[in-house]
């Protein structure tokens, strides 16, 4: 592998130096896009952690209507989603 080394201005006397300009425009669609993108993800995440809590929670009640009421758990299920005031399936 060869060695690398910092070539100064005085090494390389004809070399042309080039600048580059960063438009205004660029920067704020820059910016915009990550915008964008992180309002995306951040909502997917709160619309995903609240699917998962109601999917916990709805196991939890039919979990706990088949301890009490074997015989009837849809029917405790249903009753105890609806006093919560979510929706009939």
């Amino acid at each position: 592998m060869p060695t690398v080394r910092i070539v100064t201005q005085e090494d390389a006397p004809h070399a042309p130096v080039t600048t580059g300009k960063t438009s205004t425009t660029g920067v704020w669609a820059y910016l915009g896009v990550n915008l964008v993108l992180l309002a995306v993800i951040g909502t997917w995440l709160v619309w995903f952690s609240a699917f998962i809590q109601r999917n916990l929670q709805e196991d939890d009640i039919r979990a706990a209507c088949r301890r009490v009421m074997p015989d009837a758990a849809d029917r405790c299920f249903d009753t105890v989603v609806i006093q919560r005031g979510g929706v009939r399936r």
